[in-house]
């Protein structure tokens, strides 16, 4: 009898980053996502650490989505021998042709500075990957449509279904052997139902061994964060400062300006200038407009009637550097939406360096902020803040919008877990900090019965039908 396949927790067990999954089967071993740590500077120490595994010896990578946690180590496999191929949707290849780059690029620009100013322990401050490596990368990608099997590799074939968490985002159901195969489902981050952009998440009919997140899995989302986001633009605009907008560039930023055009044509707050400081947030609202068929019904219907999807009333576009920094010069009320979304990177930085210490400054949060990370510290209410080796005092207004958030609540989740027809032999609860997973791996034992419990990283485990299921 052949031994079964195993299935090793590289990432995203125990935390919210570094997404990587370990398949083994007669000799093949594929990924199933290829994130890069985050956060925590513990976490982010694993991304220099040798794999648990041999970089030339995976045959195929399999990507749910395209956020740098989920693909981040993509350019790092490639330069560590990984020649295989690199699965994933249209839109995800679309995201990645940004996305990479651009991570080299604030990898490359942050060893650069801190060798500059001297703020770094190691010499010389070197980065993981460079662009040769990203470029080497999306080479090797095959791009897939939704709900259309294809092989990965040997006898594992894979299909991919909306979740709508971001443009392109799938789950992956993984089927592993040719004579009544086993099923492996992984449900990458789940989105949430009756987005204004994008699709609700789709079910998938059976699994033999789940993997679920569980970034939420211990709360629900406020059920209505636009009237909160009126509240903070209102008050901001009474204090007479700049509102300050650490955003993703994929998906939150795209929320964002649906969010602030409803709410400017409805009256609610003041048309302001809206500053999107962000060329990557640019490309990808392009893209986001241009893949139409993963759009949800209100997106469609404001493109048709306005024109433009994603676009608010005064919107601004700074494409460069210089013109970015003219915006330290510029007072009063006025909206700047900025990478990255948990301030760990890019132009945002420069924004906070410049209007933390002024009272009439909105920080405004609008995603989920991981330990580790200089949005977390606002958000626990850090009286100062560190940014480019100078420590920068916090007098702003500091806001965690609730609810706005591209992955889906406690609710949400078991809510997409309910269509599943039939209990899987085992469900794991990944993507979540311990107390997330804990949390609904408790409502997921008390709603649905299921065995269940969260992955530890570094633990394998075998992947087999469930022995009440007839065959």
């Amino acid at each position: 009898m052949a031994e079964p396949a195993t299935l090793q927790f590289l990432g995203a067990a125990g935390t919210v980053t570094g997404s990587k999954y370990l398949v083994r089967h007669r000799g093949q071993q594929i990924l199933l996502d290829c994130g890069i740590f985050q956060g925590l500077k513990e976490l982010r120490l694993r991304n220099w650490l040798k794999p648990e595994f041999n970089p030339r010896e995976i045959a195929s990578v399999v990507l749910s989505h395209a956020h740098i946690d989920h693909t981040g180590y993509l350019p790092l496999l490639v330069r560590q021998g990984f020649r295989g191929k690199i699965h994933c949707t249209a839109a995800t290849e679309d995201l990645l042709e940004i996305l990479l780059p651009d991570s080299a690029r604030l990898q490359e620009e942050d060893a650069e500075r801190a060798n500059r100013d001297g703020y770094t322990k190691h010499q010389p401050a070197k980065p993981l990957f460079d662009l040769g490596h990203v470029k080497d990368a999306l080479r090797l990608i095959d791009t897939h449509p939704f709900a259309k099997p294809f092989q990965v590799v040997g006898d594992m074939r894979a299909t991919y279904r909306h979740v709508g968490h971001i443009l392109g985002a799938a789950s992956i159901d993984l089927e592993i052997g040719k004579r009544d195969p086993v099923r492996l489902v992984f449900s990458g981050d789940l989105g949430r139902y009756s987005s204004p952009i994008l699709r609700d998440p789709e079910p998938v009919p059976e699994a033999d061994v789940l993997l679920v997140e569980s970034t939420y899995g211990d709360r629900l989302h406020p059920p209505d964060p636009i009237s909160e986001l009126a509240i903070v633009i209102n008050a901001g605009v009474a204090r007479g400062g700049a509102i300050i907008v650490p955003a993703f560039a994929v998906g939150r930023t795209q929320e964002l300006l649906w969010y602030v055009r409803k709410l400017e044509d409805d009256g609610r707050i003041p048309i302001l200038p809206v500053f999107i400081d962000s060329p990557m947030a640019l490309e990808v609202t392009e893209i986001y407009s241009r893949h139409t068929r993963e759009h949800n019904v209100p997106l469609t219907q404001l493109q048709a009637e306005t024109g433009c999807s994603l676009q608010t009333r005064r919107q601004l576009m700074i494409h460069t550097v210089d013109e970015s920094k003219m915006l330290n010069g510029i007072e009063g009320p006025m909206i700047v939406i900025a990478g990255s979304g948990m301030a760990t990177g890019g132009r945002v930085l420069h924004h906070l360096g410049r209007r933390l210490a002024d009272e009439r400054t909105t920080i405004l949060l609008t995603g989920y902020q991981a330990e580790g990370t200089r949005g977390r510290q606002l958000e626990d209410g850090a009286k100062s803040l560190k940014i480019h080796g100078r420590d920068i005092p916090v007098n702003a207004s500091v806001h965690r919008l609730q609810g706005l958030s591209a992955h889906g609540d406690q609710g949400e989740i078991l809510r997409w877990l309910s269509g599943f027809q039939r209990p899987p032999a085992a469900c794991y609860v990944v993507h979540g900090e311990p107390a997330a997973a804990a949390g609904l791996t408790r409502a997921i034992e008390a709603e649905l019965d299921w065995t269940t419990r969260p992955a530890k990283h570094g633990e394998i485990v075998t992947i087999e039908k469930n022995p009440e299921w007839p065959s």
